[in-house]
């Protein structure tokens, strides 16, 4: 790329930023700016504006280890980047970093994320589509109903462990592990893998030193399943996988069981936070709601407008020298979608208070043809987990001054550390017994019948038991809203 690499003898030039200067620590080889350290994670959005304001709609930044990439922020150049394959690979092999000694790939934290894997992310052409057509018959499998009734389950299990308390953390007792306790069931794990798996996504994530052993630590309980699963097949991702048509090897599944886990929990977890901090501090998102002028859903896609859960989206790698944006790309250099940066684009959100909940538009889940192919289930959750708590919690509180909330920011993902909120003291909610949904028909695209879905508490409001008069229930914004009206 054209940003000159560190022998480059015009870094000598000029007066150099004593140690501990804020020049010092964000602007690195080049004058590049670094996408990592203490001004990347305190104001990731603000950094952006910088970019777009300095560079344009493609900026040059640089990455842990000053690792440079291209951060592209315009909505169009985003949106350009993620469908024009035969371009812009998505294959990592094609970057000129790994030859170059720009990177170790032994140590270097920026791996998990970067780096090459036998999964439908990072090919393209027909090996893309075989891979991928393979993961989408594994999540369309599932009845809709059905994974709710899981997501149900769970969410009351959840509530019913801190609805006594009149106070809870909601990050870490909520929005973290319901995602989770959801992915882990689909693929067919225990529930009892899900607070180990939690801790080492997040970890991963944050591209620290230990994100290594997080990543190997996650792959080792996924070659578990597989070879659990090869010997015992049931209704759920992993077996699907493995009985395609498609003949994906066991390194294949297993990694394509890491893709679906990793990006389907990290993605909602962080979505979740989001809306519900969105609830807590902000009247006027919290009156829409009660007053029904927004469903949870719209409320759902309007923070993946203003507050992505991923903000950057590695990675692109240019097959040939290109020009974007006003910059000009030489083969092999990577490319990062600023997904965020993209969504808050002038070119096509002139007023960024405009409500935009009716609009699936955004670049939340990418483009193109490796576009989320699981982001169906990640709303499922979402609007299902918010509506539950929101429903027996209708009155949660912040309750410390907003402007304490802290988040945790590494270069791909910002997210809450903490969400701390009071409500009137409930008591668990009872158990009933439910009769189980009926199997989805059977498909004939190779996956093995499916498998009656395990009995819980009841479902979702809205889904009917055999014999059972459902009880009228308002929902919490039109409680919330009369209570308002009685003031």
């Amino acid at each position: 790329m054209t940003v000159p690499p560190p022998e480059h003898p015009s870094l000598a030039a000029g007066p150099v930023p004593p140690p501990g200067c804020p020049a010092h620590a964000t602007t690195g080889p080049g004058g590049a700016t670094r996408l990592y350290g203490e001004a990347a994670a305190t104001d990731p959005m603000g950094l952006y504006e910088e970019l777009r304001a300095k560079h344009g709609p493609v900026a040059p930044v640089l990455l842990d280890g000053d690792v440079r990439a291209w951060l592209v922020l315009g909505y169009l150049e985003n949106r350009d980047v993620a469908t024009r394959s035969t371009q812009f690979s998505r294959d990592p092999r094609v970057w000129h970093g790994w030859t170059s000694g720009e990177i170790d790939a032994a140590t270097s934290p920026l791996v998990p994320m970067i780096g090459w894997r036998p999964d439908c992310v990072c090919a393209d052409g027909e090996e893309h589509q075989r891979l991928r057509g393979a993961v989408t018959a594994g999540l369309d499998q599932f009845d809709h109903r059905g994974v709710r009734r899981h997501i149900t389950r769970f969410a009351h299990e959840l509530i019913d462990g801190f609805c006594e308390d009149g106070e809870v953390e909601l990050v870490g007792r909520f929005t973290e592990h319901l995602p989770m306790l959801t992915l882990t069931r689909l693929l067919g794990m225990s529930d009892e893998s899900g607070p180990a798996l939690v801790h080492a996504a997040r970890d991963l994530f944050k591209a620290t030193e230990t994100s290594l052993a997080s990543n190997a630590y996650v792959l080792e309980c996924l070659e578990k399943l597989v070879a659990e699963k090869r010997l015992r097949p049931g209704h759920d991702i992993a077996s699907a996988l493995l009985a395609h048509p498609a003949g994906l090897t066991d390194e294949e599944v297993q990694h394509h069981l890491r893709l679906i886990l990793l990006a389907g929990y990290e993605t909602t977890a962080n979505l979740m936070s989001n809306v519900l901090r969105m609830v807590v501090t902000d009247p006027r998102f919290r009156g829409s709601l009660a007053g029904g002028q927004m469903t949870v859903p719209e409320a759902v896609e309007q923070v993946l407008w203003d507050e992505p859960p991923l903000m950057v989206c590695p990675g692109r790698w240019a097959n040939s020298d290109t020009t974007l944006g006003g910059q000009r790309i030489k083969a092999g250099d990577m490319l990062l979608l600023g997904l965020a940066a993209g969504n808050v684009d002038e070119a096509i959100r002139p007023d960024p208070v405009a409500p935009v909940h009716h609009n699936r538009a955004h670049l939340s889940f990418s483009a193109g043809n490796h576009e989320c192919p699981g982001q169906d289930i990640g709303r499922i959750i979402a609007d299902t987990g918010i509506d539950i708590l929101l429903t027996r919690l209708p009155d949660i509180l912040l309750a410390v001054p907003e402007e304490e909330l802290d988040w945790r920011s590494s270069t791909w993902a910002r997210h809450l550390t903490a969400l701390p909120v009071t409500f009137a003291a409930r008591p668990p909610r009872a158990p009933d017994i439910t009769a189980p949904l009926p199997v989805p028909p059977a498909r004939s695209s190779g996956l093995p019948p499916a498998a009656p879905w395990p009995q819980g508490p009841d479902g979702p409001a809205g889904v009917p038991v055999p014999g059972q008069r459902p009880a009228p229930a308002a929902s919490w914004w039109v409680r919330l809203g009369r209570r308002l009206l009685r003031r």
